[in-house]
């Protein structure tokens, strides 16, 4: 392992003891992940710190799947986990029925002129450009995201974002095609929106039904931006 390997392991066990639990339910926990650290297990030595491993090591009674649905590894805010098979299918037929309502934040460049609106823009992966994605009306697959300005200061937006559909990269690609990438994201901002330290994007709050009570759960995560 060279020092650069050692150094991104040692920098991903830190960000790891930033991961904390915000609501404890059977079978499940919902977690406030830091931008940095991965949702699932990734290449390398650095990419074995993520999320599951740390539910693993800190729930070690978890059996089964664990995974219901990702954060980017950039994006910080509420991750739900599953920690039992049966649970991880309940919660994730939520996800893919799209009864579970999510809701961000984002602080963008520019100034978004409507107080409110709508991104409905198909979206696929760039295949020679992995994982980047773009916007392709034809044979993209439908995405679409809600927005509703927060604040407007200094040439750059606070959003609320409310992601319809759950694509990869959604949000980024979105406020990026809108002529808005978020600050501090490198794959869509390009270099005259890289003056943040992180990706300036934080998943605020999450609401679905316990699987085993059936009642509504409301989780949320102030930004920390």
């Amino acid at each position: 392992m060279t020092d650069g390997d050692r150094n991104d392991v040692a920098a991903a066990r830190e960000r790891l003891l930033g991961v904390r639990v915000l609501r404890r339910g059977t079978g499940w926990l919902a977690l406030e992940k830091p931008s940095g650290v991965l949702s699932v297990p990734g290449k390398g030595d650095a990419g074995a710190m993520n999320a599951v491993s740390w539910v693993i090591e800190h729930a070690p009674l978890a059996t089964g799947p664990i995974t219901v649905h990702r954060l980017d590894m950039d994006t910080s805010g509420i991750l739900l986990v599953a920690l039992d098979a049966e649970r991880q299918r309940l919660l994730s037929m939520q996800f893919e029925a799209r009864s579970v309502e999510k809701q961000y934040v984002a602080i963008v460049d520019g100034l978004v002129a409507a107080d409110s609106g709508t991104f409905d823009a198909p979206m696929r992966l760039d295949v020679p450009n992995r994982p980047r994605q773009i916007v392709d009306p034809v044979q993209g697959k439908v995405a679409v995201t809600r927005y509703r300005v927060i604040e407007r200061s200094g040439g750059r937006t606070r959003l609320e974002l409310t992601p319809l559909t759950g694509r990869t990269h959604q949000l980024r690609l979105h406020c990026a095609h809108a002529g808005h990438p978020i600050l501090g994201d490198p794959l869509y901002g390009g270099a005259g929106v890289s003056g943040a330290a992180r990706l300036l994007l934080h998943a605020t709050r999450l609401a679905f039904d316990d699987p085993s009570l059936g009642e509504r759960v409301v989780v949320e995560s102030p930004a920390p931006f």
